[in-house]
């Protein structure tokens, strides 16, 4: 999921009445500075810097073009790299050539501004061919020695949480591939309740009723799960997890709650596990509650999403690579880091990704997103690293918190359902 660049040649700005300033100590000083290369607005790494060569910028083109989610095949025979990548369908495939300005695109014939190049075994390419070719916008910033690149708006699944205060914002829904709606939960006994202070069943408010929103929610082909939540705070979780008959009985209630009220599946909101104690132990039991509920809900042909706290949180209770056995997917909640205090440090979400992926499949990862921490200016960032990394999509937490420009926002990154 990625790529759309516009042009990222150098220019040489000339001012007036500043004091002179030899070209040789310019250069020497541009040298020192490091270049870096921005994607979707956080730091790609890159094995060998751009350079500048023939008033053109030249950047490293697998580092950028697999970050694009673009496939890149290299032939030492024809001295070549081919790229490829399909897009709603539509497949772009692209061949370079080392030292020859002449490409393919689609099988036709292409001319460079500067051919490919290669450097400490890299190829390098003109910063603009992937404007030109994949649809991305790029631009070099010669001051700051800096290569930015914006990926292109593509598809991708996205799904949203539904909670108590969601309402004013449920005409969302049918933008969303699945939402989750948080209205039941473990209470303090370890049992599952339809009441609470914060997720409970709602009333009906005239002809609308919850039953109703589910209904909608599936006729617009957005899938409706039942989500339950449960904190540790109070060791409800604990009550729950220690208990076989309690768990028994909680996974029945579940299950059939899903069933009759025809939501497509279920998701689990269990936070506060593995803070202290015998992680070990509160993994296996956790697990193993997952593989006892993953087993009644695929009986009912329920999916299982599970939202669990980042590898690197405070809480060690989740065994990603053994849930991920039993889950359809798992949501990363990555937005614990600032505590709805601002945006949330994209270096802090990179290593939740990054740890996610040692030990689940892509496949299954989504990127859980706050917008209490995130706004229309900043929510680009995190659904970047969600694109970088090819993840399954993102879901986010939650309407009622959204807002019109941060949807719009997100629309200009990432084509939702219509």
């Amino acid at each position: 999921m990625k790529s759309s660049l516009l042009v990222g040649c150098t220019a040489v700005l000339l001012a007036s009445g500043l004091p002179y300033i030899s070209p040789a100590k310019t250069a020497a000083a541009a040298a020192a500075k490091p270049v870096t290369i921005m994607l979707d607005g956080y730091p790609l790494p890159f094995p060998v810097a751009p350079f500048v060569t023939q008033g053109t910028t030249m950047v490293p083109f697998r580092a950028i073009a697999e970050a694009l989610s673009i496939q890149v095949v290299w032939s030492s025979k024809t001295q070549s790299v081919t790229a490829t990548k399909s897009t709603d369908g539509v497949t772009t495939k692209v061949i370079l050539y080392k030292n020859n300005k002449k490409a393919m695109v689609n099988g036709q014939p292409q001319l460079l501004r500067v051919a490919p190049l290669s450097r400490n075994d890299s190829i390098f390419v003109p910063l603009s061919f992937f404007s030109t070719s994949f649809g991305a916008a790029v631009g070099w910033n010669g001051e700051t020695k800096t290569v930015s690149i914006t990926s292109p708006k593509e598809k991708m699944y996205a799904e949203a949480f539904y909670a108590i205060s969601s309402f004013k914002e449920v005409g969302f829904i049918p933008k969303f591939n699945s939402v989750s709606f948080g209205w039941t939960r473990i209470d303090a006994t370890g049992e599952l309740t339809l009441k609470g202070k914060d997720f409970y069943w709602p009333p009906a408010a005239g002809s609308v009723t919850p039953e109703s929103i589910v209904e909608d929610a599936a006729a617009a082909g957005s899938k409706p799960k039942l989500m339950a939540v449960a904190m540790d705070g109070n060791g409800e979780l604990t009550k729950l997890l220690q208990d076989p008959t309690r768990q028994a009985s909680v996974i029945s209630q579940l299950v059939s709650l899903a069933s009759d009220n025809h939501f497509s599946g279920i998701t689990l909101d269990f936070e506060g596990l593995g803070l202290a104690g015998d992680l070990p132990a509160i993994q296996q039991s956790f697990t193993a509650f997952v593989k006892q509920l993953d087993a009644s809900a695929e009986a009912a042909n329920l999916s299982l999403t599970l939202a669990l706290h980042p590898l690197n949180s405070s809480y060690r209770g989740y065994d990603y690579k053994n849930l991920a056995a039993f889950a359809d997917e798992i949501i990363i909640m990555a937005y614990e880091y600032s505590y709805e205090n601002g945006p949330e440090p994209l270096n802090r979400v990179d290593e939740a990704i990054r740890l996610a992926l040692k030990a689940v499949p892509k496949s299954k990862l989504v990127l859980g997103i706050s917008m209490g921490s995130e706004t229309a200016q900043s929510v680009a960032g995190p659904i970047g690293l969600a694109k970088r990394y090819d993840l399954k999509g993102v879901a986010f937490w939650r309407l009622g918190l959204m807002g019109s420009n941060t949807m719009t926002a997100i629309q200009k990154t990432i084509e939702l359902k219509s």
